[in-house]
């Protein structure tokens, strides 16, 4: 668990930089990275379309390109979010925000569940990338939210993350939660709501090792 204060040194560098808004622009995109290389944030995160620019953008620079698949609601077909996915990854994403298939949870279809995880994390891992789970927290029940940590612990991606921001944001008790239940090596991203220094600094401390932001600028100055 992180110990940090609210003046937090290297705080950009626990920040994915994100900007997903369905009215982005090549030029938001542009200055989406620029920030992120001014201010040494860790990755940006954006749509599938722009992961080309965003990757020639920062092919020079330490800052990750993430993308976000089956975004928002996570209800395409398997072999669609497969597709999605090696395509971003050829096109130059390192890191994947994908949204679990919400709908099949709430059907309890627990297999479809698992299959697709696996694969999603599989089509990841052999490309040697990042893979993280977006569990959608805010609208599952205690039990789903159980059976969704002991299939993340058994397919072990590389982060779990709370949520897409379009269905609640991350709570401190969502990462509690997520850090006494998930296995030690797969760590966890806090996105949703996350709009100043205060709260990013609390979710850290709860056992959180990414924020994901579209405030990014604000929290850091």
């Amino acid at each position: 668990m992180h110990k940090l204060p609210l003046k937090i040194p290297g705080l950009n560098k626990f920040i994915d930089h994100t900007f997903l808004s369905p009215l982005a622009t090549a030029a938001d995109i542009k200055r989406l990275c620029e920030e992120a290389i001014e201010y040494g944030f860790y990755a940006v995160c954006v749509p599938p379309y722009f992961v080309p620019k965003a990757h020639q953008a920062l092919h020079d620079h330490a800052v990750k390109v993430a993308t976000v698949i089956g975004y928002p609601y996570g209800y395409s077909e398997t072999s669609i979010k497969v597709a999605e996915a090696r395509r971003s990854l050829d096109e130059g994403a390192d890191e994947l925000d994908i949204v679990i298939n919400i709908s099949a949870v709430k059907s309890g279809d627990w297999n479809y569940v698992r299959t697709e995880i696996e694969q999603m994390a599989t089509t990841v891992r052999l490309k040697g990338k990042v893979c993280k789970l977006i569990l959608e927290i805010s609208v599952m029940t205690d039990e789903e939210l159980e059976r969704l940590v002991e299939l993340c612990n058994k397919v072990r991606p590389n982060y779990v993350k709370t949520s897409s921001g379009t269905q609640g944001g991350a709570t401190v008790e969502q990462i509690r939660y997520l850090r006494a239940n998930l296995d030690s090596e797969i760590r966890i991203k806090a996105s949703g709501g996350i709009r100043t220094r205060t709260a990013a600094a609390e979710l850290l401390e709860a056992g959180a090792d990414r924020i994901g932001t579209s405030s990014g600028l604000t929290i850091i100055q």
